[in-house]
């Protein structure tokens, strides 16, 4: 029997795991660096309808349905004058039980952790080599080392796989933006609100049927290498709500007030695509290729490449690389896209991109071009 070492207990390494489980006799390990996966984490993902049908494979559609939101629509506002502009019919790209949704991270996470037998994930494994010989031998910080047929790392955008194989051009860099994350009660919207703003926008979305929102701003911040490499400035009160006062003052909906729980982080993207030497080696999820956070498809692309690569470690195939780059293209294209177009800033260019969206919101050879060839894959 083959045996897998999946490193990182996050979206695709769990949602890997789950599917080997259920359908495959290969035997695998989860290794987690932390010592233990955060399952109070109030976050909101959004799932398109390609990741929603894969996980209802693993019986994704059975969820508590009071923990889950089916938006409708994504509508796009002048953060300024909250006017809204134009808005995306999200339903259309439905089928069968295979909808649009949203939800807490966590919520995700315990619905795959509740199909892993416990003694499968090892906590505290900090990776720091991997020797190629007859297996693949990983040694852990612990000095533990063990041997695998295969090493899936899931380790995310920091991934410390990519570092170890490619050095420091397996380094992600920083994407001259930083996150700004949140909840809200309440918020007048139901569906996903998209407010553009100069040089940040921010999206509101409901994560279940209690009225809860997720809150989340993109905002291009420049930093230098020792503000970068501070960890400590993005745990800062002042600094965060700094940056909070910063897009509030430029809204009507009064940011301040309503988004409770801020926490700020840095946005890290991938420099290139990197393809490991060794054909037992494969990468996965943010640490394969992480996107900048604009086009809503960073949990959904980690389910999807995690079931390509599980497609192919069980049909002996060899096309995984090949997919996953096409797929990468396209995703990332269109995330540098709406980030630019989400941030201009002269009023001139504001108001031809609001005309160009009215178009293109109800041209349904432009959306199914560029979200029904992700979404319905």
């Amino acid at each position: 029997m083959k045996n897998i070492a999946i490193l990182g207990g996050g979206i695709s390494g769990l949602f890997l795991a789950n599917l080997l489980e259920k359908y495959s006799s290969f035997s695998y390990k989860i290794f987690e660096k932390k010592n233990s996966l955060d399952l109070t984490d109030g976050y909101g993902i959004q799932l398109s309808v390609n990741s929603v049908n894969l996980l209802n494979k693993l019986g994704f559609e059975k969820i508590n349905s009071n923990d889950v939101y089916f938006p409708k629509n994504v509508n796009f506002f002048d953060i300024s004058t909250l006017k809204k502009i134009c808005d995306i019919n999200l339903s259309q790209f439905n089928f069968d039980n295979n909808r649009y949704t949203t939800l807490k991270r966590s919520k995700l996470i315990k619905f795959f952790l509740s199909n892993i037998p416990k003694e499968k994930i090892i906590f505290d494994s900090d990776l720091i080599d991997i020797k190629e010989r007859e297996k693949l031998t990983l040694s852990f910080r612990d000095k533990n080392t063990e041997e695998f047929d295969y090493l899936v790392a899931a380790d995310g955008v920091y991934s410390k796989t990519k570092e170890i194989l490619f050095k420091k051009e397996g380094l992600p860099k920083y994407f001259n933006s930083i996150a700004l994350r949140g909840h809200i009660h309440n918020f007048k919207n139901a569906d996903i609100s998209l407010y553009l703003g100069p040089n940040f926008h921010v999206v509101i979305y409901p994560i279940n049927q209690n009225n809860e929102f997720n809150f989340i701003s993109i905002i291009r911040k420049q930093l230098s290498e020792s503000e970068i490499s501070n960890r400590n400035l993005f745990n800062d009160k002042i600094f965060t709500h700094n940056l909070i006062k910063q897009i509030s003052d430029k809204s009507n909906l009064n940011l301040t007030e309503i988004v409770k729980e801020i926490k700020c982080f840095p946005i890290f993207v991938s420099k290139k695509i990197h393809i490991p030497q060794s054909k037992n080696i494969f990468l996965t999820g943010d640490a394969f290729f992480s996107f900048p956070p604009s086009f809503a498809q960073g949990a959904s692309q980690s389910i999807e490449a995690a079931y390509e690569l599980f497609t192919d470690l069980t049909n002996n195939s060899t096309s995984y690389y090949k997919t996953r780059i096409s797929k990468t293209k396209q995703i990332n294209s269109r995330s540098s896209i709406n980030h630019f177009a989400f941030h201009l800033s002269h009023p001139l260019n504001i108001f031809f991109r609001n005309i160009v969206l009215k178009y293109i919101s109800k041209n349904e050879s432009f959306l199914e071009n560029y979200l029904g060839k992700i979404y319905n894959n």
